[in-house]
């Protein structure tokens, strides 16, 4: 055996017998001496409802918990932004925005391009071809013009209209409904930020950093994991 296989061994083999292993009651008893204040738990979970935009859920943790008020009418206004984007009224959500913070699409050049892509997919969606070149030449074409990144998705496009049968289209996930989703989640992460919020919920941010600590302390112990992040349920590792 060589001097190399031997430190491959020593380096894979008999370290992750050195590792040390944490039992399941020692491990719970760590985490159980960990103490959470309430009213931080309880702005966590605000932060959620308000970020994803669960209105009524908001309201009621509002007051069953006694937090601080909130503006629900932001929320809702918000919510109405994501869901038009959603359903595919893209010029009724620009109106929406505008009328929230016109500041919104004047500071981001980048949405208000996806967000009239957008518009003109679904005209393209709605076979509404001859209105669909004319918004493309006069709205989106300047764009271009002023940005290649914006050109080469703008010739993406317009491409759609080159294809009778748009499901055999090379570009045909233009039309999925996920590029509708993703698009309002943009949205939605911008009026978050210009009313001072993050931009995602805190909580999944946290979930991160849990599964990279893990990650992180697998290098050197053995102990208890949370595999299912929705059970949040302790599992014993492979000894």
């Amino acid at each position: 055996m060589s001097l190399s296989d031997l430190l491959f061994l020593l380096e894979n083999g008999v370290m992750a017998v050195w590792k040390k292993v944490i039992r399941r009651e020692d491990w719970e008893k760590k985490l159980n001496d960990v103490r959470i204040r309430k009213e931080d738990m309880n702005k966590l979970v605000m932060n959620f409802l308000v970020t994803e935009g669960y209105v009524d859920a908001a309201e009621k943790f509002r007051i069953e918990s006694g937090a601080e008020q909130i503006d629900l009418a932001t929320i809702t206004d918000r919510m109405a932004v994501k869901k038009a984007v959603q359903c595919g009224n893209v010029e009724d959500a620009i109106e929406k925005v505008n009328d929230l913070n016109p500041e919104i699409l004047d500071t981001n050049p980048q949405l208000f391009f996806h967000l009239q892509q957008q518009r003109l997919i679904e005209l393209i969606r709605n076979g509404k071809v001859e209105e669909a070149l004319e918004f493309a030449q006069e709205e989106l074409a300047p764009r271009g013009e002023e940005n290649q990144s914006f050109l080469a998705e703008l010739e993406r496009t317009v491409a759609l209209l080159a294809f009778e049968d748009v499901s055999n289209c090379p570009v045909r996930d233009l039309l999925d409904i996920s590029l509708r989703l993703k698009t309002a989640n943009e949205v939605n992460a911008a009026i978050l930020t210009s009313q001072s919020h993050e931009k995602d919920p805190k909580l999944q941010n946290l979930l991160k950093m849990l599964m990279w600590a893990q990650d992180q302390l697998d290098e050197k112990a053995a102990y208890p994991h949370i595999n299912d992040l929705s059970t949040a349920m302790l599992e014993d590792p492979p000894i």
